[in-house]
């Protein structure tokens, strides 16, 4: 979905102030994008001043979290982490009201999406998690994929609010089940980074450097998002940059797929195998560069 095909939502389904909280890699473009073709004014809030002046020319007003409650039918949160969404929807409840909707697009643990959207639809207020999976440069296109948990009502009421900001928003289950899928997406992620870490290795130390691996696999049933993104444009160069999706983020997330994992009875060994490496590559000083940084443990130069 371009800019020019979104149509700007009526204020005639009931949300007359949006509100968005939380402006970081992804929540910045995204709230760009909310304001600009949504035809709803937007109200934001972030502890720094640049992306809310930023924002500003797209029309964004900054607000605090207590305005943002007050004011806005429905509220999305973009937040680093499970804690973090937890305080700022213990701050956003004593001033929310039945009808209005929190939007969670964070990713956090299902357990505590269910417990925090339990609390919420006791007190009629609408809760959704959705969170956004592909690159902030899909973010800035306004090409996100977003998987929702949300009873049948409120996806309908969230869904066109989420498309100004994706182009594939999939319903998934009840509230949790959007968590579900983005942390095993992730999982997937980070256990094929590893693999491919390890192909790269196998191939340097048998005369097949990466830059040759890497487009010829591509051209065979070895082909993937990762190996096209993950591979060549960071492994390959050599490039883990900071502000990007970083290795202590991963073991966030990865640490939510195996909170799943134990409590369905399952032992994970793949995924664990995938933690430890990250841990490594935290603990050797990579922990906020990008995730793909792992090959450096995997294939030490």
């Amino acid at each position: 979905m371009s800019a020019s095909s979104t149509p700007q939502l009526s204020k005639g389904q009931g949300i007359s102030t949006l509100g968005f909280i939380g402006l970081g890699v992804m929540g910045e473009p995204m709230c760009g994008h909310l304001a600009r073709r949504s035809g709803i004014p937007v109200l934001a809030h972030d502890l720094r001043p640049e992306p809310l002046e930023r924002l500003a020319a797209s029309g964004v007003k900054a607000a605090s979290m207590q305005q943002i409650a007050a004011s806005c039918d429905l509220i999305l949160l973009s937040l680093p982490d499970g804690k973090a969404v937890a305080a700022v929807v213990g701050q956003l409840e004593p001033n929310l009201r039945a009808g209005q909707c929190v939007v969670d697009t964070s990713t956090s643990s299902v357990e505590l999406t269910r417990q925090i959207g339990a609390r919420l639809t006791e007190k009629g207020i609408l809760y959704a998690d959705a969170p956004v999976a592909r690159t902030r440069e899909a973010a800035s296109r306004g090409e996100l994929s977003i998987m929702v948990g949300a009873t049948d009502d409120t996806f309908a009421r969230v869904r066109p609010i989420l498309e100004t900001m994706g182009t594939d928003v999939t319903h998934c289950g009840p509230i949790g089940c959007g968590q579900v899928v983005k942390i095993l997406n992730n999982m997937l992620v980070f256990q094929h980074c590893g693999a491919l870490a390890e192909a790269i290795a196998i191939g340097r130390r048998n005369g097949v450097p990466a830059d040759v691996l890497l487009p010829t696999m591509a051209m065979g049933s070895g082909d993937s998002f990762v190996l096209r993104n993950h591979g060549t444009k960071s492994m390959l160069p050599g490039t883990f940059p900071e502000r990007a999706f970083s290795t202590r983020y991963a073991m966030k997330d990865l640490s939510y797929a195996l909170e799943m994992a134990e409590a369905s009875g399952l032992d994970m060994a793949a995924a664990k195998l995938t933690m430890e490496r990250l841990k490594q590559a935290d603990a050797a000083g990579y922990g906020d560069q990008y995730h793909p940084v792992v090959l450096k443990v995997i294939d030490p130069q």
